[in-house]
């Protein structure tokens, strides 16, 4: 169970900001309940941990089998909603050295999420002379990123397995009916899976899309979904005191109306790197329209401390933190007593890494609270399969809330299109050929 600690933000809000909020909450707790909000027709991730379809899940689990057994890698190709939340869950339950690290799982290597020519080039280098399987993520199929990686890495398994064997190593998780990456798929034999159309690519990392990598990592995905079903249970209740979704959502919005305008993400895990990159995109695509909404920014701590710390301390007072509290370690590692003391830390040995972290937590949240920072405390419990699986589903319905409260869509991004038209246009694209010229005009002036 997430617990919300809101008593560092008690003295920058107003006492009665829970009764006045309590309404509108209601409100939009009952658009995600019933769906009948704005964008409802991409609500279907609401009831998906309890709903979600049990034969596809069942192939996920089957296909990350196989790969486990014939392939010493697996290429993921996609990005933002495609590429985030599994790299998130992978990193943070597995390791960020994950490739690294001796294990009886593939490697994982995640391309199609920008358009670097040099990380291409050492994503293939890295499959020389290894067995390796690809799983590409799109709805359409013609996304610009993942659909020119998808290319390069088709290439490679035909060139190394011949096209029918190539076939059997190419999982294609995109639109159940339509597209033209289903299209190739039903052309060329491709396994399957379905992005849900009620379901839009930032909430998705509970279907197929985020399910097939984090299995082939070795990851309970039965877990994950069990807590994922957890916290589903607990956000139906629409009480503040009971849903912790409810107590975030309100607090947030309360203090981006106190004049707060960027909220960071701190965790004391290098590991939540990328669970943090994953939020981010969460929020910022679903708030940030019609002039509206957190900026969301992370850092991680106690790295961070020593290069934004200063600021978070004592720069404009225009941010929050929301900091994740995570239970102890599997590992003590308890502090090695130095009879020479060179150092000055004998008086830590014997004290465990997650004290010593513990204690600069505390302190660093008092502090940034008396330099006039707020700080909302989510206590998460010990990091595994299970617990994340309630946050990921936490942190949705929360964003879901929060986008209702603003009078936003929260699940639309119409300003994500402005860049690719762009982008078409000076790539030369059939169709804008007119746009093109006026573009070229405006880069030379």
């Amino acid at each position: 169970m997430i617990h919300i600690d809101l008593s560092n933000t008690r003295q920058f809000l107003q006492a009665n900001y829970i009764s006045a909020r309590s309404s509108r909450l209601k409100v939009a707790h009952e658009h995600l309940q019933k769906g009948n909000g704005a964008g409802s027709d991409f609500t279907g991730w609401v009831h998906l941990p309890t709903d979600y379809d049990r034969e596809e899940f069942a192939r996920i689990k089957k296909a990350a089998t196989k790969i486990q057994s014939d392939s010493q890698a697996l290429v993921v190709i996609g990005i933002g909603g495609s590429y985030l939340g599994a790299r998130g869950v992978i990193e943070c339950l597995c390791s960020p050295n994950y490739n690294l690290k001796k294990k009886n799982t593939p490697n994982i290597y995640f391309i199609g999420n920008g358009l670097s020519s040099e990380q291409l080039s050492e994503t293939i280098e890295l499959l020389d002379g290894v067995d390796f399987s690809v799983n590409v993520i799109s709805k359409s199929g013609t996304t610009t990123e993942p659909a020119v990686a998808f290319r390069f890495f088709r290439r490679m398994l035909e060139e190394k397995y011949g096209k029918n064997e190539a076939a059997k190593r190419i999982y294609a998780t995109t639109d159940r009916e339509k597209g033209a990456l289903k299209s190739l798929a039903n052309e060329n034999g491709y396994e399957t899976f379905v992005v849900p159309d009620d379901v839009g690519g930032r909430y998705s990392v509970l279907t197929a899309v985020g399910l097939l990598p984090i299995a082939v990592a070795g990851i309970d995905i039965d877990e994950l979904m069990n807590g994922a079903a957890a916290m589903q249970k607990t956000c139906t209740v629409d009480d503040m005191a009971s849903n912790p979704a409810w107590r975030y959502a309100a607090a947030r919005y309360e203090l981006y109306h106190s004049g707060k305008r960027i909220e960071i993400l701190a965790a004391y895990e290098p590991s939540f790197r990328f669970m943090a990159e994953w939020w981010k995109q969460l929020y910022g695509e679903s708030e940030g329209k019609e002039n509206k909404g957190l900026f969301p920014a992370s850092v991680e701590f106690t790295a961070d401390l020593h290069s934004m710390g200063q600021y978070i301390q004592q720069g404009e007072r225009h941010i929050f933190e929301s900091v994740v509290r995570f239970g102890a370690s599997k590992d003590e590692n308890p502090v090695p007593y130095d009879e020479v003391n060179g150092d000055g830390l004998n008086f830590l040995a014997g004290k465990s890494m997650d004290f010593i972290a513990t204690q600069a937590m505390d302190g660093t949240l008092l502090a940034h609270v008396e330099g006039g920072v707020p700080n909302i405390i989510m206590r998460v419990g010990q990091k595994n399969a299970f617990t994340l699986g309630e946050m990921i589903y936490f942190f949705e319905y929360a964003c879901g809330l929060s986008g209702y409260l603003l009078d936003v869509n929260p699940f639309d991004q119409p300003g994500v299109e402005a860049y690719k038209t762009n982008m078409f246009a000076l790539l030369g694209k059939p169709g804008y050929e007119e746009m093109r010229a006026e573009l070229l005009k405006k880069l030379n002036t």
